[in-house]
């Protein structure tokens, strides 16, 4: 079977990223538009109808027309903005985060891609509020590191001129956008504190998470749980925190749609610090939408990846 793919945005980080990992498959054929059309609604229509799956690599407004010019047409949709992550109607692209919930992917008409950070925070925090390990209410703090090509164009060319220093910190207005969506995915009700950074590098993510372990609880405890929620999986791996020490490198998995989860165990054991690894372009963005894709067309899930 050959299904017919259409990349809107794929000039972009993400849609680039995607075009190169379908572009060598014998199953996929990608539709394009014209460059001197590639604004123009009727050439864009055009191209949704000729697809059997759109991948949408566009700002959150250019995502919502791009919706709204498919309507009436069978094309089945992945979105890679924010719009749709906390949208009922719309399947969340994280097939790990339940067996109902991949099934509703590969049925889906509607699939929104997850966030880079909010993959990571997800991956952590889901199974432990699912398990009881952690109390939806917890008051949570999350902290984060990314290449800079997670910032788009604009970003990415301050840093390639060498104007955007080393490393900052951002998000102190505490309103980063993945919030919503992490909440929305983990079962938490209390809006955490997520701070994240960027680092001068191009790509790779850690994203952590320090917890208070309460009495009774040990490390062994989140480690079993996240190890059995993800047994047997494919791109999400619960590893031994040893064997990263004593530096966790964000680029480790870069290239791959592989993320690596871990509890690092402090030595009095009543504290852990818990750590998602993964390329941002990857499991992050990416590769994610690929594997969604495969899904959604009963292709291998690891095709292309």
């Amino acid at each position: 079977m050959t299904a017919s793919v259409f990349i809107d945005g794929e000039a972009g980080t993400t849609g680039l990223q995607i075009r190169d990992r379908l572009l060598a498959r014998g199953d996929i054929r990608l539709v394009q538009v014209d460059p001197a059309r590639r604004k123009d609604p009727e050439a864009r229509r055009e191209a949704f109808a000729s697809a059997d799956v759109a991948i949408l690599c566009l700002p959150d407004a250019a995502a919502v027309e791009a919706v709204a010019l498919c309507e009436g047409l069978p094309t089945r949709i992945i979105d890679a903005s924010t719009a749709y992550r906390v949208n009922p109607d719309w399947a969340y692209g994280f097939p790990e985060l339940s067996a109902a919930n991949r099934a509703r992917i590969v049925s889906a008409t509607r699939v929104s891609n997850p966030g880079c950070f909010s993959t990571g925070a997800i991956a952590l925090l889901a199974p432990l509020v699912a398990a009881g390990l952690i109390d939806a209410d917890a008051a949570l703090s999350i902290n984060a590191v990314s290449g800079y090509s997670g910032g788009g164009k604009a970003m990415i060319a301050e840093f390639e001129a060498g104007t955007a220093g080393a490393y900052f910190v951002y998000g102190l207005e505490h309103k980063h956008k993945h919030v919503p969506e992490m909440m929305a995915h983990t079962g938490l009700t209390r809006r955490p504190i997520f701070i994240p950074s960027v680092g001068n590098y191009a790509q790779g993510m850690i994203v952590q998470v320090p917890l208070h372990l309460p009495s009774g609880q040990t490390a062994g405890d989140l480690q079993t749980a996240l190890a059995d929620h993800y047994a047997g999986g494919q791109f999400v791996k619960v590893v031994d925190a040893a064997s990263l020490l004593p530096r966790v490198n964000p680029e480790r998995l870069n290239g791959t749609n592989v993320m690596e989860l871990s509890v690092h165990a402090g030595p009095d054991g009543d504290r852990v610090v818990l750590l998602a690894t993964l390329d941002n372009l990857g499991k992050g963005a990416s590769g994610a939408a690929v594997q969604n894709l495969n899904l959604m067309l009963g292709m291998d899930e690891a095709a292309g990846l």
